[in-house]
């Protein structure tokens, strides 16, 4: 399976949990959570450090997350991802999308290794608001310089 067809995979499934999500409500990983419950998605925030967010119960760990996910985005820093990518194997995920748009993002190969050692198909990057149809202008443009520097997922 291509990186591709496991992104359209994850987009597919209607219920995630976003580890990472911010108390903080302009931070981007809120925009994100935002962007999903507002297409249709019932979106379970985790974040250790808050009990709601935007109204809805956030879970201190995948393990916590009533009824379980199978599907879960990471935007973590990568010095977490592997001990939350650990938690999302325990918890029988199924699909992990390590979240990357500027900078490092959430990807570590440590992490990667894992999950694919799991059997968890892995999206180790990329930010999914260039594969959301309908996006803005400039996680389209995005998508698209990827696209012609060869770096766009296959």
């Amino acid at each position: 399976m291509t990186t591709l067809d496991r992104i359209q995979e994850f987009l597919g499934q209607k219920r995630l949990a976003i580890v990472g999500v911010s108390r903080r409500p302009q931070d981007f990983s809120r925009a994100v959570f935002r962007e999903f419950r507002n297409r249709g998605y019932d979106v379970v925030p985790v974040n250790p450090a808050a009990r709601e967010i935007e109204g809805q119960p956030c879970f201190a760990s995948v393990r916590e997350v009533q009824p379980p996910v199978s599907t879960v985005l990471l935007m973590t820093a990568p010095a977490m991802t592997e001990a939350v990518a650990r938690d999302c194997a325990d918890s029988g995920v199924e699909r992990v999308w390590m979240f990357r748009g500027g900078g490092t993002g959430s990807a570590s190969s440590e992490a990667v290794r894992f999950c694919e050692s799991k059997g968890i198909a892995v999206i180790p990057g990329e930010c999914p608001f260039m594969f959301l149809p309908g996006g803005a202008w400039f996680h389209r443009l995005h998508g698209w310089v990827k696209k012609i520097t060869g770096s766009y997922p296959r």
